[in-house]
């Protein structure tokens, strides 16, 4: 069989950490090497690996950790370290945090719900060269892709409030205490109109509601 795919995994949580790595004990073709639990931790001990001269061949990180989060870690990792791939574990399935992770270099994308087994089959693909999507992540990419981009009727009344106060700076946690919303409400109406206007960041949808008279420009 060759020697074993050799994986980083990186996760705040350790609880998270160490069922990955139970899973992954069994199985003949995967081991773990290290652990990390941010993206500064990651590159610290990729580091250490390359010094070594035992690099990982794959990164199985989390999207959302403190200090340096996935996204971002996901990009160093490919700038130092081109050979490594990295699949991106997350809670959260939105369109946007998607192309992100997939845009800094991610080779795929799994939530944590995903079957230990399609984990496994993740790191094999990613190692192999291949993308490798969780299904639901697929099927929101392939719906962001045939849906039309619409005009800004098309956005609800509730996400022309959120696109304003996207263009006036405000947080996710300020639009949610403006609006008596929850945080990750507020985060779920952000995407939506980034994916509704086919825009790549805050900066984008700022200008393009100066732009549309949604807001008045400086």
């Amino acid at each position: 069989m060759g020697e074993p795919i050799r994986v980083l995994l990186v996760d705040d949580h350790a609880v998270v950490r160490r069922g990955l790595a139970a899973f992954f004990s069994v199985l003949d073709d995967i081991v773990v090497v290290a652990e990390a639990s941010d993206g500064r931790g990651a590159i610290a001990e990729l580091t250490v690996l390359s010094a070594a001269g035992g690099l990982p061949d794959v990164v199985v990180m989390d999207l959302l950790m403190p200090r340096m989060d996935g996204v971002e870690g996901i990009r160093r990792v490919k700038q130092a370290f081109p050979e490594v791939q990295v699949v991106a574990l997350t809670s959260f399935s939105e369109t946007e945090r998607v192309r992100s992770a997939l845009a800094a270099g991610a080779s795929g994308y799994l939530l944590k719900d995903a079957g230990a087994d399609e984990v496994a089959a993740a790191v094999r693909a990613a190692h192999a060269g291949e993308l490798h999507l969780d299904p639901a992540v697929a099927r929101a990419l392939t719906s962001a892709l045939v849906t039309p981009r619409s005009d800004p009727s098309a956005l609800t009344p509730r996400e022309r409030e959120v696109v304003v106060f996207i263009a006036q700076g405000r947080s996710n946690q300020q639009i949610a205490d403006a609006l008596g919303i929850s945080e990750r409400t507020a985060r779920t109406h952000v995407s939506n109109v980034l994916l509704k206007r086919g825009l790549s960041s805050r900066t984008q949808a700022a200008l393009w509601a100066v732009r549309e008279g949604l807001v008045a420009g400086s």
